[in-house]
Formats: structure tokens, sequence, C-alpha cells
């Protein structure tokens, strides 16, 4: 085998052996677009975001020491979205998407060589998402639910589309009403006092934990919500 065939065989395993895939999949019935945004300090992959037709999948490829979320954008129309936007277009470059939105974050190969990955609500809630390890090592539970939170959303927390009809989106009470209380901030900065049982009701964190209580639902909520995995492969679903 020539020298240089060798060297990029080479250079191709080792990329491949310190890469992690992950394969999003649309089962929203109608085409979505998926943004994506690094941590600081970490790539924006393909370039931020594309376009994903129903019942499609991609492949998405990041360094095994990345961190970031991935979110679904919906209601799209010339790269503008009614929920999730980032700016008018496809490939968000760096920027996130406008809450209320539901995000698929993760940081791999994070404290004790570990994963750690969550489906969160902090910013609130437009389409369903699970995320699925596969092939790895440790606890790796799949996150989901099977709820559709848009259908309950309290009155004051709906997001209605542009048609006036539709709710397309649920915000979390931060967002919505920013106070200490619902975003745990000030005296409520603590596992003690952040909790939805001490929020004014009816209130995002407790709806949300309620139908999808593996959902990282309000600050604090770690001990439920936040997933441990070793693994090189990743499915993120949006339904």
């Amino acid at each position: 085998m020539p020298a240089l065939l060798v060297l990029i065989v080479a250079v191709a395993q080792i990329v491949a052996i310190h890469s992690v895939q992950f394969v999003i999949r649309n089962n929203v019935p109608g085409p979505i677009e998926v943004g994506i945004q690094g941590n600081p300090g970490h790539a924006h992959l393909n370039n931020g975001g594309f376009h994903l037709n129903q019942g499609s999948e991609v492949t998405v490829n990041a360094p095994d020491n990345w961190a970031g979320r991935f979110w679904p954008k919906t209601w799209c129309v010339n790269g503008r979205c009614q929920t999730g936007d980032c700016g008018g277009r496809v490939e968000c470059a760096g920027a996130g998407g406008v809450p209320p939105v539901t995000l698929v974050e993760i940081t791999l190969r994070g404290a004790g060589n570990q994963d750690f990955y969550d489906v969160s609500l902090v910013d609130g809630f437009n389409i369903l998402a699970s995320i699925s390890p596969e092939g790895g090592q440790g606890n790796c539970q799949t996150v989901s639910c099977n709820y559709n939170l848009n259908q309950a959303c309290p009155n004051d927390l709906k997001k209605i589309g542009g048609n006036g009809n539709d709710v397309v989106a649920c915000f979390s009470s931060c967002m919505k009403h920013n106070t200490d209380q619902f975003c745990c901030r000030g005296a409520y900065n603590n596992p003690q006092t952040c909790n939805p049982g001490n929020m004014p009701q009816p209130n995002s964190a407790g709806y949300f934990k309620q139908h999808c209580p593996q959902y990282y639902s309000y600050a604090y909520d770690d001990a439920t919500s936040t997933f441990t995995c070793l693994a090189n492969r990743y499915r993120i679903t949006f339904s």
C-alpha cells in the first residue's frame, strides 16, 4: 500500500476513534429545522443547523470532547421559524434558539470520563425530543416523553402561532415571568427553596415534571433528569 494511502487511512482511523456520532431523526408529520450550538470554546457542528424532512435522519460528527445543544425549529418558512428561530437562518452559526424551545443538551467525556446529557425544558417546550445512547457503557438510559405538553399548557404560558389559533409552544414560567421564584434566583437559588411546590400555581416546572418526569424542568432538577453514559453514538429523535 502506498505510504500516502497508509497515512490517510491511519488519520481516518484516529478521527473515527476520537469522534462521536449523533443520528438526528425527524418523526414530526412535516419538515423541521435542527439548530446546533456548541458551548463556549466548542464548535457549532454543521455550522449550526440544517433542514430535516419528515421521516429523514442526518448523522452529525462531533469531537469526543464536545459539549453543546440541539433543538428543533418548527413552523418554518424560508428559514424563519415560529419556534426555536435563530435569526431567520437555517444554519444558526453560533446563535441560540429563541424560547420557548425544547433543548437536547450533552457534555461528552466530562467528570469521571462520563457523558452527561438531558432534555431540558428550562427554556420551554415546542415539540418532543428523545436522546438514546447506542452501545454505551454505564447507566445509559434513554430520555424520552410521549405527552405533548402544548395540549394542556397553562393559559398564561401558551405561545399561539401565526394563525391565531394553534398552540405552537409552551413557555417556562421563568422565561415568561422572569421572577426570582420561578427562575430560582436570589433567596430561591438552592435545592431546598427551588422546587415546583414552592412556586405560585400553576407553574411550568410542576406541569412539565408531572407529564414528562425524565425531562429537566427547572433549575436544580439534576437528581431525576441528568443522565450519564460513555458512548460513541447517540440517537436524537424529534417528534
